[in-house]
């Protein structure tokens, strides 16, 4: 008598087992712990609004990459042939089938997001504390940070519907705590008022105090571009650093005699950004960006992009600033930033997010470089540690890293220079001959405390010692990978004058060519980058993970590109 209800039972368990429940909850993301220097204060009020970012997954993300490498390696039939804005988009955008799956979950949930991406891969929607705790199992506690005071609102772990698990990348910011920015300059050093500083290209004073003259004579770089607009420099600025017309004009007045000392730059802000012009808000790092592209790339229109402290992105302005440019027609061809983090402190999903962001910049025809860090093997900045510190965004593969060297004869590898290998990002193909030889160098060397098989950086390097500019009306020198980043960028800016002029596109995404022609460079074969109680990575011939390839070598470079 008991079997028909048995059948039943059975064929219900049945269904419910071929089609599992829309709301079932599997998690997204965790933390283990609470990051350094945050405590915990307790249950976030529940009535609290979080902006939050929904991160889809795009439609061909491979093929995007392959289309970078077509356009970015010499030997392709396609090189040169960037992408258009059109074109990127149509591989970054997410499928319909993503797009109407999460819409339809927020809406039956009373939510309405937002695309806020070129592409549309990243939504953006309010949602109460109460809400989110509900919608993703969460746990939102308020947290402080010690250093500071600041208090965020995070969770260590939120999940997500299981059928949506191959439409949403990450729920931002949630598991990721916020990061400070590291990478200003080491130190800036006042010049006593009397000293001369030659600005003439003297061996002995180029040996001590580094200006536009001595980046000339050592690197062949070229004093004017002829007359163009289609090569544009842009410069990122963070964190209240800001740019100063005045240094600048004192700058070009005492180093660029030939330029007028009324050259300026453009500005570009966003999320609240500005860039007030008093004395006293001098910005050491962005008066060193301005001052050795404007002064170094003489002729190519600089713009100074301010980014303000309104970002929402959770890494500080990071990805609002690639977006911005994204959403450009005619973005700047090369883009130089001297700021960054350690990668430990990224999650790896909002480092995978950012890092296809500079993919999409590459593809479009834009280099972009980013100084490696000033903590030799130890991170960004220098620091106690046990295991080498990558940093990021050096680490990823779409990018051009800068390290720093010293010296003019011989130049060699400055210690704060900050390279190794990625934990996150695995080695690029570019990378596949130069890395392998020079661990073979290395032999056992450093054992167990890096990643051999990851992404190694810096790719290039530039002077980053003793680098003379203005700040606040003070003459007075700096040190660190910041220095590099832009005198690097406009080795590329002038190029890329001199192949607008001659009729051809500009580079673009740079690390195919420069692994392809390592001879344009000057390698650096010793000094070491120390760090984390030991020497860290000794400069060796061919690539190392202290200065890359080498210094710049403005002739071959222009031999290279085909400008004879």
């Amino acid at each position: 008598m008991f079997a028909p209800f048995l059948c039943l039972t059975l064929f219900f368990l049945t269904l419910a087992c071929a089609k599992p429940a829309p709301h079932n909850l599997v998690v997204h993301e965790r933390r283990e712990s609470i990051p350094d220097g945050f405590v915990q204060d307790g249950a976030a009020p529940s009535d609290t609004t979080l902006n939050l970012r929904l991160a889809l997954v795009s439609n061909n993300m491979p093929g995007l990459e392959q289309a970078l490498y077509d356009v970015s390696t010499p030997s392709s039939s396609q090189y040169g042939q960037h992408l258009s804005k059109e074109e990127v988009e149509t591989f970054v955008a997410p499928s319909s089938d993503t797009t109407t799956a999460v819409n339809e979950w927020l809406s039956s949930n009373g939510l309405t997001a937002s695309p806020i991406s070129p592409a549309g891969d990243m939504l953006a929607f309010s949602i109460p504390v109460s809400k989110a705790n509900q919608l993703f199992a969460a746990d939102f506690i308020l947290f402080t940070h010690q250093a500071t005071g600041e208090q965020t609102i995070r969770t260590l772990s939120y999940s997500i519907p299981s059928v949506l698990q191959n439409h949403i990348a990450f729920v931002h910011p949630t598991t990721a705590f916020p990061v400070h920015t590291g990478g200003l300059p080491l130190m800036f050093t006042p010049i006593p008022q009397g000293t001369n500083v030659s600005a003439n290209a003297d061996p002995a004073s180029c040996a001590t105090q580094v200006t536009p003259a001595c980046l000339q004579e050592q690197y062949g770089i070229p004093a004017a571009v002829p007359s163009q607009t289609a090569s544009q420099l842009g410069v990122s600025g963070f964190i209240g650093e800001f740019a100063q017309k005045a240094d600048l004009k004192s700058f070009l007045t005492t180093f660029r005699t030939d330029l007028s000392p009324e050259t300026t730059f453009a500005l570009q802000t966003l999320d609240g950004g500005s860039n007030p012009q008093s004395a006293a808000q001098a910005g050491i790092e962005a008066n060193l960006d301005i001052e050795y592209t404007v002064g170094v790339a003489g002729g190519v229109p600089v713009t100074f992009i301010s980014v303000g402290p309104d970002s929402t992105d959770g890494i500080n302005g990071f990805l609002d600033i690639i977006n911005a440019l994204l959403n450009e027609a005619s973005p700047p061809q090369v883009l130089t930033t001297s700021y960054g983090f350690n990668e430990p402190l990224i999650p790896p999903s909002i480092a995978n997010s950012l890092c296809n962001a500079y993919m999409q910049l590459g593809a479009r025809g834009v280099s972009v470089l980013f100084s490696s860090g000033d903590g030799g093997v130890s991170g960004s900045q220098p620091t106690t540690c046990t295991t080498f510190v990558p940093t990021f965004p050096s680490g990823c593969p779409f990018l051009t890293s800068v390290g720093a060297t010293t010296g003019i004869d011989p130049e060699t590898a400055a210690s704060l220079s900050a390279g190794g290998f990625s934990n996150l990002f695995p080695r690029p193909i570019y990378q596949t001959l130069a890395v392998p030889v020079y661990l073979a160098q290395l032999g056992s060397t450093n054992a167990g405390l890096f990643n051999t098989t990851g992404r190694g950086f810096p790719d290039v390097s530039a002077q980053g010692e003793n680098v003379v500019i203005f700040s606040g009306g003070e003459e007075g020198l700096v040190d660190g990978t910041s220095c590099s980043s832009p005198i690097f960028a406009s080795t590329i800016a002038l190029l890329n004058a001199e192949l607008s002029a001659a009729g051809r596109r500009p580079l673009g995404f740079l690390n195919p060519f420069i692994y392809t022609h390592p001879d344009v460079f000057t390698d650096i074969t010793t000094g070491s980058n120390p760090g984390c109680n030991t020497n860290g990575f000794p400069a060796k011939y061919g690539w190392d993970p202290v200065t890359g390839l080498g210094s710049p070598k403005f002739p071959a470079l222009r031999a290279a590109v085909g400008l004879f």
